[in-house]
């Protein structure tokens, strides 16, 4: 809670405190098997194997003169305006993603979840889009380090994951799939098919950029179209996956027309991928998401079900208590159902590829470049 650019920035704290109380209203920690686990601060040792020294002295530096605007490192920006506590509220945010990274190392877990992580366009000597440490990078840089061979990370947040992407463009141990809305209409601009990874690591860089508009049956075709694939010829010991939920219809900072149980699927598909390729190994995090009562809370609370292994019902009323609180601190009404009750059918990839689809055309270009390179589609070649 401590991560809080200024009362009216969109990426305020107050989405993790509803995210907290509605999974609390819904029961899912009184299960025997999940355990809640208080983030420490990651030390600078730490934030230096993904971030330059030299960038988190900039970020210590801004906290102790958060007047100063400091461009070069994205410091004091509309995006990234400095506070006090920036340093350490931001360390603890990348400190939580590495205890899931020890996690699962040491087979305490399976599945972690990091709601107030996916901090994925920090890169290593710059904050972006209100994100200072990106906490990703780093659990996956500590299971590499700890001789994770293959890690698979997928970004489904309505914005392309470009800061987790430049950390590992040429590490062929990491293949990183970010599905996002094209950078044609949205922040940061980047994050299209021809960008596919360094010299020594062709191919390991996925990008599907989709259309302003796409609605769930798109964002599943495209998923399913070009996810399972990748994530099975890869082979990755672990998944790393951001849960931004900005993607919803009701979120003002993206075009896309999702919905709660469109993303409520991909949570499903991605934890089915960890079972089926990487005997369950999962770590998830949030990360964008700005309607702060009728779809963070929703999204990530199944988020949190689907990882302990009990998901809730997309029919699953509201809990009261948590109803009441909105009303009583917000003076709004909040949504009543844990889903939007949408049709979720989509049109399989195998039944036939339509040239006239913005969709299709976009599944295309990114099989086209990235595809021959695990042996898949080999004719694009």
């Amino acid at each position: 809670m401590g991560y809080r650019f200024s009362d009216s920035h969109p990426m305020h704290p107050s989405r993790l405190d509803l995210t907290m109380r509605m999974i609390e209203g819904l029961g899912i920690l009184e299960r025997d098997n999940i355990s809640l686990l208080a983030p420490q601060i990651a030390t600078v040792e730490e934030l230096a194997t993904v971030h330059d020294r030299d960038y988190i002295a900039a970020v210590q530096y801004a906290g102790e003169h958060p007047g100063e605007v400091n461009e070069e490192r994205g410091l004091g920006t509309e995006d990234d305006p400095v506070f006090s506590d920036i340093h350490a509220a931001s360390a603890r945010l990348a400190g939580g993603s590495l205890q899931a990274a020890d996690a699962v190392l040491a087979g305490r877990a399976l599945h972690v979840v990091n709601f107030a992580g996916g901090m994925h366009h920090a890169s290593r000597g710059r904050a972006s889009g209100f994100c200072i440490y990106n906490d990703a990078a780093l659990a996956i840089q500590r299971l590499l380090d700890q001789g994770t061979r293959r890690v698979a990370y997928i970004d489904v947040d309505a914005h392309h994951g470009d800061g987790t992407q430049s950390i590992f463009w040429d590490d062929p141990r990491v293949l990183t799939i970010s599905m996002h809305e094209s950078g044609i209409s949205l922040f940061p601009g980047t994050g299209f098919a021809n960008e596919t990874g360094g010299p020594q690591a062709a191919g390991s860089v996925v990008n599907v950029a989709l259309p302003a508009g796409t609605t769930d049956a798109g964002w599943l075709r495209a998923f399913h179209a070009v996810v399972p694939q990748l994530v099975a010829a890869f082979e990755p010991e672990v998944i790393v996956s951001q849960h931004g939920c900005d993607g919803h219809r009701r979120d003002d900072l993206s075009n896309l027309r999702l919905s709660v149980d469109g993303q409520r699927q991909n949570a499903l598909d991605i934890a089915d991928l960890a079972q089926r390729h990487c005997e369950g190994r999962w770590i998830a995090t949030g990360g964008g998401g700005y309607n702060l009562i009728e779809v963070v809370p929703r999204t990530w609370s199944h988020l949190v079900a689907i990882a302990g292994g009990q998901p809730v019902p997309l029919r699953t009323p509201v809990p009261g208590r948590w109803l009441d609180y909105v009303r009583d601190r917000y003076g709004v009404d909040g949504p009543t159902a844990m889903n939007d009750d949408v049709d979720l059918w989509w049109r399989s990839w195998e039944v036939g590829y339509d040239p006239a689809d913005a969709i299709d055309r976009t599944i295309m270009a990114t099989r086209k470049e990235v595809f021959p390179v695990f042996g898949l589609d080999p004719w694009f070649d």
